[in-house]
């Protein structure tokens, strides 16, 4: 991920939620090992499940948006854990040896 794709994805959540769309953010806080994308990678959510971004690369990422639109809904934030060792790991893809950590928030005016 380059340094353009973040400012960009954070202006589309700027973007979704100034035309009255909910939007949640993920962001990748931590890694371990071999991890798809940095730490400060975005993915952003609207309730309807239209994103942009990328925190996984695509591995995950299914499994973040679905939890991001639970966060639009409740409004209460996620701390979410993928990796090898967990056993939803290959089911959502993340065989790359890696560990990261997302935090979703639902963005708020």
């Amino acid at each position: 991920m380059t340094m353009e794709t973040i400012p960009e994805a954070l202006s589309v959540a700027e973007d979704w939620h100034g035309s009255g769309r909910s939007v949640a953010i993920a962001t990748v806080i931590q890694t371990w090992g071999s991890a798809p994308r940095p730490v400060g990678s975005h993915l952003v959510i609207d309730a309807e499940g239209n994103f942009e971004g990328s925190v996984s690369g695509g591995c995950v990422e299914g499994a973040i948006i679905s939890e991001a639109i639970e966060v639009i809904e409740s409004g209460e934030p996620r701390m979410l854990d993928f990796g090898v060792a967990d056993e939803t790991a290959w089911a959502v893809g993340l065989a790359c040896g890696g560990q990261i950590r997302v935090y979703v928030e639902k963005l708020t005016p």
